[in-house]
This record gives C-alpha cells, sequence and structure tokens, in this order.
C-alpha cells in the first residue's frame, strides 16, 4: 500500500450525487488514521461521474494510493468506470458482508457506494470492514489473476 510518512493513502472521489457521502467519508478515513487524496467533486453542482471514476482509478492504478472509494448516486457507475482501468477491481458493495468478500475473495483495490441506496452507517461499516479486511489468497489467488 502507498504510503505518506506512516500514513496509507487512500484515494476519495464522487460525483455530485455522492458529494455528501464523499465528505462524510473523508472524514472517516481521517478519523481512522489514513492520509486522504481527494480526487473532487467539492461541491454537489452536477458534474459527469466517469471523470472523478477514471481520475480515482488512475491514482490506484499508479501507486499514488493503495486503495480508493468511489461515490455515486447508485454506485453503479462509478465502479464500471474504474473496473476498465488495468489492475482496478472496484466492487460495488451494499453491506459490510459485500465489503469483506470483496476484500477477501476478490482482492477488491476500489470501494464504490450508492448514497442513494445505503445510508452513512451503513457505508461507514463498509469503509471499515473494506478497510480492515485482508485478501486470502489461495484458491481465490488463481482466481484473481484470470481477470487480467
Amino acid at each position: 500500500m502507498s504510503e505518506d510518512g506512516n500514513k496509507q493513502v487512500v484515494a476519495i472521489a464522487s460525483d455530485h450525487g455522492g458529494y455528501e457521502m464523499k465528505t462524510a467519508l473523508k472524514e472517516e478515513l481521517s478519523s481512522l488514521g489514513y492520509a486522504v487524496l481527494d480526487l473532487g467533486t467539492d461541491s454537489p453542482d452536477s458534474v459527469d461521474y466517469p471523470d472523478f471514476a477514471h481520475a480515482l482509478a488512475e491514482a490506484v492504478a499508479q501507486g499514488k494510493a493503495g486503495r480508493g472509494v468511489l461515490v455515486c448516486g447508485s454506485g453503479i457507475g462509478v465502479s464500471i468506470t474504474a473496473n476498465r482501468h488495468s489492475g482496478i477491481r472496484a466492487a460495488l458493495c451494499h453491506n459490510a458482508e459485500t465489503a469483506r468478500l470483496s476484500r477477501q475473495h476478490n482482492d477488491a483495490n476500489v470501494l464504490a457506494l450508492g448514497e442513494r441506496i445505503i445510508g452513512m452507517d451503513v457505508a461507514r461499516e463498509c469503509l471499515k470492514v473494506f478497510l480492515e479486511t485482508e485478501f486470502e489468497g489461495g484458491r481465490h489467488a488463481r482466481r484473481v489473476a484470470k481477470i487480467g
């Protein structure tokens, strides 16, 4: 994972539909001791989600951050966009169990969330589980390697 001093770097980005949740999760990341690379958006004004998802995926792929968090209204658009980048495994999660499995079985490096789909408490729980859960490797490593 990328380092900034002693802190692990987590990139975060959203469109307007995920701006409120992104802002809250950015604060959560800081309180957990992570260095945050905020790639926008910086207001609730309408923007195009692919611009922010591409920027985050590139930052993670280039090693500027070890993991990423993307938020839009549903989480679907940002996850589709991020997954077009080589080396990115973005997982759209709706609860702690999907966040845990995305890490254990899929070695996901980007968490995608939908502000209009899940509440803030669930989003915080997903974030915490995503960051704390290690990849199991083993048979899962063979499968992840087949993703490309």
